[in-house]
């Protein structure tokens, strides 16, 4: 039995988040100046962290972010970065590259929420959930393999220390204490909206005291933070899982010291 954090990220504004365009896949455009900055603030506030791992969608918005972040941290500069396409955002089809209001439009037009929509040639949401089920398949294997029986790490010992000297409330170690290993997975907003629905709702994830439903299933704003803590147990058939607990959801306080402008991204999708 041994317990791991995952630590979600969303990646930093573009200029489409900006100007309140559709991403998706078809549509992989670079971090903006801000995006760039905000990735940096996020980095700076994970930087005592020692990720173990380091996932990132393979469009060059999250590789970017991921790479950003990665650079300023004190253990893992050099860990390796995992590109999976299993971690992409979400596919719009038509809608991609058009303004968000085209597809509530859409989805007007056919009697249906803006978020439950499906626009041609997109992907449903129980499709971006079936990929973020098999990555977390494969990374519970994956780490169950290579930790479930060694115990903590080195880093992980080093980061359960540098927490141990900070206020237990509000931190961006909130959480680690309890895992002796930890990944770091950098993602896009509608993405994490679903992911983080699955780890609630269907993997029963305990929620944070006085946590409301309203905050936790809130936008994710660009570079926005979310934090899970599950507890694996082996099996013939591969690792079990035991317990899950949320940590917190779409955490932004490292965006404090930005501007106004600088601070707003896109609002989920993209």
């Amino acid at each position: 039995m041994f317990t791991l954090s995952i630590t979600l990220v969303r990646h930093g504004e573009t200029q489409y988040n900006k100007e309140k365009l559709l991403q998706g896949q078809g549509v992989d455009t670079p971090l903006s100046e801000t995006g760039v900055q905000q990735a940096e603030a996020v980095g700076k506030y994970l930087r005592d962290i020692a990720f173990n791992y380091v996932f990132s969608s393979n469009l060059q918005r999250a590789i970017h972010t991921a790479e950003i972040i990665r650079r300023n941290n004190t253990h893992c500069s050099g860990t390796e970065m995992v590109l999976d396409p299993l971690l992409r955002e979400r596919g719009f089809g038509v809608a991609e590259g058009h303004p968000k209001e085209h597809l509530k439009n859409m989805a007007n037009a056919a009697g249906q929420s803006c978020r439950d929509y499906t626009p041609p040639g997109g992907e449903t949401l129980d499709q971006v959930k079936l990929r973020f089920k098999k990555f977390l398949k494969a990374l519970f294997q994956q780490l169950s393999d290579e930790h479930g029986r060694a115990g903590a790490t080195e880093a992980a010992n080093g980061t359960a220390a540098a927490a141990s000297e900070r206020a237990p409330g509000g931190s961006a170690e909130d959480g680690l204490q309890e895992a002796s290993v930890h990944a770091l997975v950098v993602s896009h907003g509608a993405y994490i909206r679903v992911a983080i629905k699955h780890l609630l709702e269907d993997l029963k994830s305990s929620l944070p005291a006085g946590a409301k439903m309203s905050q936790v299933f809130s936008p994710c704003p660009n570079t926005g933070i979310s934090r899970f803590v599950f507890t694996l147990s082996p099996s013939e058939s591969g690792p079990v899982l035991s317990a899950a607990r949320c940590c917190f959801t779409n955490r932004k306080e490292h965006l404090g010291n930005l501007t106004a402008a600088e601070k707003c991204g896109g609002k989920e999708m993209g």
